[in-house]
């Protein structure tokens, strides 16, 4: 047994983190050896809903959970945290414009930074949930100068998920036979799920998606479109947005940032862009990443971007600038 990870999960007392803490605490995220150290954030309004999560992850009697810390307080949530889970954030409410959203954001993520550059470790690793997570990432790194910009990223494994399993069910494959499916630009609908570059494995042989689908009409418009609209269609059916879903890729991308992707494959990260395939240096950007065994990842390099994936993937990042453009003067 190593000393506990200590973890922290904001916006503990909702539907997400709900489906989340179990699979942290019973060791399928740091490590089936890793003890952990839970701390669970949010509102002083739903303090009350906060005991009774506390309750039940003491009565699920998990091994490795040494500790469950709950508060209201930042400066108790984010002291010396080795990771940060930042799920809880203002919903987008009925009439709201994206700016409304923004600016009310802008002041939890400002303070969530400012909380993480007093408080937490210097090597923590933050991932933000909360939308829109790209740009509420970037205003999170922003105002934590003294924590590494590489440390922080944003979900977007979700969408990569999503697009592994529509490639999946029409080549009529497991999903662990798609491999390297890639979601560039922001976790909005202007997102681009980009298949040039993965494969699906049928009956032992490695074919590339075109080959294995054979039908390059579905995969250039309805296969992107249901991607990108998929957040949508569950609220939709279900009355409530994404939770058991997106709690497993919350740790997917946590679990492959501590422990490393396997060799020859990458997975998707909103990380912050360094200029490449020209997009814009600062912004929080979904990009394929290989990640080693001391929690580094690198972008990777040299992938042939096509004209039809160059529109996409500049479409997006127009998006991310605009967003970026509001945040920034929010927080002024």
């Amino acid at each position: 047994m190593t000393d506990p990870v200590k973890v922290l999960v904001t916006g503990a007392a909702g539907q997400i983190a709900y489906s989340l803490l179990y699979s942290v605490a019973k060791g399928d995220v740091f490590g089936k050896d890793t003890p952990i150290t839970l701390v669970l954030l949010d509102i002083p309004p739903m303090a009350g809903v906060l005991d009774g999560v506390v309750m039940e992850m003491q009565d699920c009697a998990l091994p490795l959970l040494k500790e469950v810390i709950a508060t209201t307080e930042e400066a108790v949530a984010f002291d010396k945290i080795d990771a940060a889970l930042l799920v809880g954030a203002m919903p987008r409410k009925e009439g709201m414009e994206r700016k409304d959203l923004l600016a009310a954001n802008v002041k939890i993520f400002k303070s969530q930074g400012m909380a993480l550059d007093k408080y937490a470790k210097k090597t923590v690793k933050v991932v933000v949930v909360g939308n829109p997570a790209n740009t509420n990432a970037l205003i999170c790194s922003k105002f934590a100068p003294s924590i590494p910009p590489e440390n922080f990223s944003c979900l977007t494994r979700l969408d990569q998920n999503r697009a592994q399993a529509q490639i999946a069910a029409r080549a009529g494959v497991a999903c662990s036979a798609v491999k390297n499916v890639v979601i560039w630009g922001n976790h909005s609908s202007t997102q681009y799920p980009d298949v040039n570059h993965a494969t699906v494995e049928i009956n032992g042989k490695t074919l590339s998606v075109f080959d294995a689908i054979k039908d390059d009409s579905w995969l250039k418009n309805e296969f992107i479109a249901t991607v990108q609209q998929r957040g949508a269609a569950v609220i939709k059916a279900r009355k409530l947005s994404s939770a058991m879903s997106a709690a497993k890729a919350i740790c997917d991308h946590m679990r492959d940032w501590w422990a490393g992707t396997p060799k020859g494959q990458w997975v998707s990260m909103g990380v912050v862009s360094d200029g490449s395939y020209g997009i814009e240096k600062g912004l929080v950007y979904s990009f394929p990443v290989e990640i080693g065994s001391n929690h580094s990842y690198k972008i990777v390099q040299g992938l042939p971007i096509n004209d039809f994936s160059r529109e996409k993937m500049d479409n997006t990042m127009k998006e991310l600038i605009q967003e970026r453009d509001m945040a920034l003067e929010a927080c002024n």
